[in-house]
């Protein structure tokens, strides 16, 4: 699928957007572009250090921003295939800056969807989050919005070649702003803060999350949003595994978090399948026949008021397993 293609992925200098470099050069060395869209130049410079174009000609580095339609329309001339992962994602900040996050997380989507109408785009896959499920806080709820847009954007595509989904799964171990690296900071001071000791969440690596994407690229009809089938971990458990001789005090969860995170509702559960190792929540509308997508992805529909969270997860990681998980994505510095 990605043999003499060209990519381009927004908000590419990020964790996900290495990772996903680092794995489309190693595996497809024949694709034609490689394009990292993204608005800090201090990132792109610090990236193509470590990829150089010299080395790697595949490369490119635009600087953009998806709230720019008009750059994006030139930077997506000749593009075959887009990955979105430009986001606003920290939920106190959006909590704060509202709509700064709208503008990104809402209008940026939409201007990309239109942008990709506007030229010879064939796949859009865009990167959702577990906070868009039964939202409580303005990241999740504008997620959400974002989701819905990729999703009706098949609604308008006519005759094109241009199909539109999104994959929405948890935490990403390691990625910046998640709790690890932010426990491993505070263990030299003997106290871990935890927010809440009944608090669970799902996780995900990355390269769980790039073969997700890239699944999606070949695979996808357009319309879904595609669920992992992931573990859970409780945050106690993390915090035992980074620092277990740390005492964990209790401070309470912050504005706009959940106890347990969800990927799928009841409310989700008519227009949602089974596929083996995702789950997919399909578009509601007669232009949308679950039961051909089933028999065509060898699919089987999930039980009336099925629900996926973190709480009820039947998956859960030990101790050990995160601590090993730990050291292998981040390092032995990161593990006890």
């Amino acid at each position: 699928m990605l043999s003499n293609k060209s990519i381009l992925i927004t908000g590419g200098t990020g964790s996900f957007g290495k990772a996903f470099v680092h794995t489309v050069l190693s595996r497809h060395p024949d694709v034609k572009r490689l394009v990292i869209y993204s608005r800090d130049e201090l990132k792109q410079f610090e990236m193509q250090q470590l990829l150089p174009p010299s080395k790697y000609p595949q490369l490119r580095y635009f600087i953009g921003d998806i709230r720019d339609q008009a750059r994006l329309t030139r930077a997506l001339e000749g593009i075959d295939i887009v990955v979105h992962a430009a986001a606003l994602k920290q939920v106190p900040t959006a909590e704060y800056n509202p709509f700064e996050c709208i503008k990104t997380n809402v209008l940026g989507a939409q201007n990309l969807i239109e942008a990709c109408l506007d030229t010879k785009v064939q796949r859009v896959v865009a990167l959702s989050t577990d906070k868009a499920a039964a939202p409580i806080n303005l990241y999740g709820a504008t997620k959400l919005c974002s989701d819905k847009l990729f999703v009706a954007g098949n609604n308008i595509k006519g005759s094109r070649d241009l199909r539109f989904s999104v994959v929405r799964y948890g935490n990403v171990m390691g990625s910046r702003g998640s709790v690890i690296p932010f426990f491993a900071e505070k263990r030299a001071t003997g106290v871990l803060p935890i927010t809440d000791p009944q608090m669970t969440r799902f996780n995900i690596s990355l390269q769980e999350g790039v073969d997700m994407v890239l699944w999606s690229i070949e695979h996808a009809w357009g319309g879904e949003i595609l669920v992992p089938k992931i573990p859970s971990y409780r945050i106690t458990d993390v915090a035992s595994a980074v620092a277990p001789e740390a005492e964990q005090k209790i401070v309470g969860i912050r504005p706009g978090e959940k106890i347990h995170e969800e990927m799928i509702t009841a409310s989700d559960s008519p227009n949602t399948v089974d596929l083996g190792g995702y789950y997919a929540i399909l578009p509601s509308g007669a232009e949308y026949s679950i039961d051909d997508y089933c028999t065509r992805m060898n699919a089987t529909r999930v039980k009336p008021g099925f629900s996926y969270d973190s709480g009820s997860n039947t998956d859960f990681l030990s101790v050990p397993q995160l601590q090993a998980m730990i050291q292998t994505e981040l390092g032995p510095q990161q593990s006890h």
